[in-house]
């Protein structure tokens, strides 16, 4: 029984530590990335100072770089986002003035069942990327 609860302890113990190791990870700003990667480089590669000095920079501009460029990719995606729902709504208005009652029900109910669809895979692919 012992046994039993000291494995889960350092079970429960070891998934908290990777739990919350993980979720730190995207919150550093470039220099503290690059200051993080030139250490452990030379940890590894026992760098001299200069060369310290020099991977530091290196790493730095690399950063750098990668963060302007998600942060220019995230806002051209959010971009198109709304210009996709600006035609959507522009769409939605134009066909409600062509069709009947009757008509924007079944288009309705179709659109239902079409976000449903789309909201069942979506939880497939969570669901597989959690896994």
């Amino acid at each position: 029984m012992k046994k039993i609860l000291l494995t889960l302890a350092l079970a429960v113990a070891g998934l908290t530590s990777t739990y919350a190791q993980h979720g730190t990870k995207d919150k550093l700003t470039p220099e503290q990335k690059a200051e993080k990667s030139t250490a452990k480089l030379q940890q590894e590669l026992t760098l001299t100072a200069d060369q310290k000095q020099k991977v530091y920079a290196i790493e730095l501009d690399k950063f750098k770089k990668s963060e302007a460029w998600h942060k220019k990719n995230k806002d051209a995606r959010k971009a198109m986002k709304d210009q996709h729902e600006a035609v959507k709504n522009e769409t939605d208005t134009k066909l409600n003035q062509v069709l009947t009652a009757d008509q924007k029900k079944k288009l309705d109910a179709i659109k239902a069942e079409h976000k449903d669809k789309k909201g069942d895979h979506k939880g497939h692919k969570k669901a597989a990327k959690a896994a």
